[in-house]
């Protein structure tokens, strides 16, 4: 007669104590290396792949924020009326809340030059 399930595998006899230590230790050093970062970990060096100048004024900044959200915008409110249902609402939040960055860019810009 054939058994339908293979044999368990053949384990060593090792206590509790000593097979949990390898997890727990793995736990501690992650936990250690999370809330004890090494101090060479903490320097941070941006990309300088895509670099502003140091030299550009607000305004400026400000101003180009707007325009990229208003091309957002349109491309998403576009994209949008070629979805339908739960597609179509998700884009349409996601324009919307580009909108609202454009609303605080835009004030951001009207308090730096006031009319």
């Amino acid at each position: 007669m054939i058994k339908p399930t293979p044999n368990p595998p053949e384990t060593e006899n090792v206590s509790p104590d000593e097979s949990s230590k390898k997890p727990h230790k793995a736990f501690e050093q992650t936990l250690d290396h999370s809330l004890n970062p090494p101090k060479d970990s903490a320097v941070r060096k941006p990309s300088t792949m895509f670099f502003i100048s140091p030299d550009i004024d607000t305004e400026s900044l400000l101003a180009h924020a707007f325009e990229s959200l208003a091309s957002a915008s349109v491309m998403t409110s576009d994209f949008a009326g070629f979805l339908e249902g739960s597609q179509r609402n998700t884009m349409l939040g996601i324009a919307q809340v580009i909108m609202l960055g454009e609303l605080a860019v835009n004030r951001a810009l009207d308090n730096l030059d006031p009319q």
